[in-house]
Parts: C-alpha cells; sequence; structure tokens
C-alpha cells in the first residue's frame, strides 16, 4: 500500500464535503507531477486530507476506491475516486508539519505547490502520532 497527500481548498471542496457525500471524483488535477502520483495510486491506497490555502493543516485519512481513469483530454490528466477513512483526531497544521524535523524532507514541505504528494512511512506515522497529541494551547 503506498501513502499519500491530497490537498483541496476547504472553501471549494473540504473534508466535511467528502464525509457528507461519502466518496468524491478526485479530478481536476493540472500538474505533470501530481497527475503522475494520481497514475502510480492503487485501490486500497490511503492518503491525508489536507486543507489547502485556509486552513493549512491534515485533516483526515482518505482511501482510493477507483484507480486513475482519464480526465478531460484524456492524454495527460486523470482521476480518481476516493473515500473517507476517518478524520484525525487533531488537526496537523503545516507549521507544526514544517517545525518537526522528521518531516523536513516531506513532499509537502519540500514541494508547498504540489497538490498529490507522496508520503513515506516514517512521514505517516510521525504525522498520526502529533495528531493523537492534544493541540498546544
Amino acid at each position: 500500500m503506498a501513502l499519500w497527500l491530497m490537498k483541496s481548498e476547504p472553501e471549494t471542496f473540504g473534508w466535511d464535503d467528502l464525509v457528507r457525500d461519502g466518496s468524491t471524483e478526485w479530478d481536476g488535477v493540472r500538474n505533470y507531477t501530481a497527475a503522475g502520483n494520481l497514475r502510480a495510486m492503487k485501490t486500497g491506497d490511503r492518503a491525508f486530507f489536507y486543507h489547502s490555502v485556509k486552513g493549512l493543516e491534515i485533516v483526515g485519512i482518505v482511501e482510493v476506491s477507483r484507480e486513475a481513469k482519464p480526465d478531460g483530454d484524456g492524454k495527460h490528466w486523470v482521476s480518481v475516486e476516493v473515500r473517507p477513512v476517518e478524520p484525525l483526531a487533531n488537526p496537523v497544521s503545516l507549521k507544526a508539519v514544517k517545525a518537526e524535523p522528521a518531516l523536513a524532507q516531506m513532499e509537502l514541505v519540500k514541494y508547498s505547490r504540489l497538490s498529490v504528494g507522496k508520503v513515506s512511512q516514517a512521514e505517516w506515522d510521525k504525522v498520526l502520532e502529533m495528531a493523537r497529541q492534544a493541540p498546544a494551547g
């Protein structure tokens, strides 16, 4: 099973929308690297759901429920279907990710504009560990 991070603007389509709908077509990705990541996804792969632009935090876990199919021109762009698995106990902010040395090489940090990125097992485990901790403040 591969691990990923998928970004969505919560004002356009957020975690609550996904939970309400039960699944969604992850389409409209128009970046070659992100599209390649969508193409590589297999049914059962897991991804963090990240609220971009507003919120800037990892809020939940999704599962790929259908592999890539053409999106748009059929040559370059694809979409996958995802379903919600569970929300994180405590969202993990981008600020917290950037402050964690173990996550310094995470694609979320290194390639901030990438909308669909890879996550290593060690990064996945660290984010989940951070989500289990009570929020500061």
